[in-house]
Order: C-alpha cells, then sequence, then structure tokens
C-alpha cells in the first residue's frame, strides 16, 4: 500500500467516526522510514482537505544532559530513555481535543536534542500522525499507547536495505562511517528486535519498497 491507500484509510476513518479526530500510528524498526512516509501522508492529507499534523513520538527523548546523568547516553533511543509517560498524557489530551491549542515537543537531529512546544495542534486539526518505533511495544507505560491510537501501522523493510539507511543517515548527521555502523549494529539493531516483536499488533503492515 502506497501513501495515497494510507491516505483514503485515514479519510475512512474520519467519515467512519463521525468526523471525530483520528489518531493514527505508523512504526517501525530504526531506519524503516517512518518519518518520511508519516509527512508525505500528512501532506497528501492536506491536498485532499483534511487537517492534519505530525507529532512525532521522538520529541520526547530525554535530554542528552540527562542521559549523561544517568548513564543512558550510549543507548539512546532505547525505550528508557524516552519519557515515555509524558507522551502517553500528550495523547490523551490530543485525543480530548478540548478546543484548545496543544503544543508538542519535537526532535531536532541537527542537535540531537528535543525542543519544547514546537509544534501546534490547534482544534480543527482532524488527523493527528504519529510515528515512533515504541508504539506497539507491550509494556508499561508503552502498552497504553495502543489503546490511544485509532490505528497502528508497521512499516516493513528489508533488514540489509534498513541498515544500510541508517548507517547513512548517521553520517548524514556528522558520524564517522566506522562510528555509524557501530551505532546501526548496536543500540539501533537491539532496538529494532524490540520494536519486530509488536508486529502481530499492528492493524496493518506495509511493506516499504
Amino acid at each position: 500500500m502506497d501513501v495515497e491507500g494510507l491516505a483514503e484509510r485515514a479519510r475512512a476513518i474520519v467519515a467512519r467516526d463521525g468526523g471525530r479526530r483520528a489518531l493514527l500510528g505508523i512504526t517501525g524498526p530504526p531506519g524503516a522510514g517512518k518519518s518520511t512516509v508519516a509527512a508525505d501522508l500528512v501532506r497528501t492529507l492536506r491536498r485532499s482537505g483534511l487537517e492534519a499534523v505530525l507529532v512525532p513520538m521522538d520529541g520526547f527523548h530525554l535530554a542528552q544532559a540527562r542521559l549523561d546523568a544517568l548513564g543512558l547516553a550510549d543507548v539512546k533511543g532505547a525505550p528508557r530513555t524516552f519519557d515515555a509517560w509524558g507522551y502517553h498524557a500528550l495523547l490523551e489530551r490530543l485525543r480530548r481535543n478540548d478546543s484548545i491549542v496543544v503544543y508538542a515537543p519535537q526532535f531536532r537531529r541537527e542537535i540531537e536534542e528535543p525542543v519544547a512546544g514546537a509544534i501546534a495542534v490547534g482544534p480543527d486539526v482532524q488527523v493527528v500522525l504519529t510515528e515512533g518505533n515504541y508504539l506497539l511495544l507491550d509494556e508499561q507505560p508503552w502498552s497504553g499507547v495502543r489503546d490511544l491510537l485509532d490505528e497502528v501501522w508497521y512499516l516493513d523493510l528489508d533488514v540489509e536495505l534498513r541498515r544500510q539507511r541508517l548507517a547513512a543517515r548517521h553520517q548524514h548527521f556528522g558520524r564517522s562511517d566506522a562510528e555509524s555502523w557501530q551505532r546501526t549494529l548496536g543500540s539501533d539493531e537491539a532496538n529494532a528486535l524490540l520494536v519486530q516483536e509488536g508486529i502481530a499488533r499492528a492493524d496493518l503492515v506495509v511493506p516499504v519498497p
């Protein structure tokens, strides 16, 4: 299923629920293309007349100083390096949609830090897309995330291609070739295996070319 197919599915969910705001999740292992697909989907939905906003899970990364203090810098990206309860609380607010603007954080890769209040979600937004690794993780508090989303779609990409793309991304943001592959085959691969455990709980598995 391509982005147009996903957009059609999103529009059907909004129509099915009488216009109530839809919260949709896109998940998959690191390097599967979640950010790219989610951004393309938001643009496609907007062109069709639906107000849509992307609120990534990565905005809830703990700050680097906090990771350093906790001794977690080497496993950045693992479930325990996020403010999972904060993410859960934000999704609850977005689900309620009680006629106020909700501000969400955004992770900036160029500085490797989250930035608070970077994304505004107004009460007129009909589709909120969220993307991240752990939307289907079956442990608290992540397991509560799934209950707040109408559907979660899992992006499935060939393992070797995914690793190559991930290593290239690390290099793009300043890591050496050796550092990029160490990260890709180390902590990223451990996180990928954890993410893959949730594939059976996805509403839709989307093969990525």
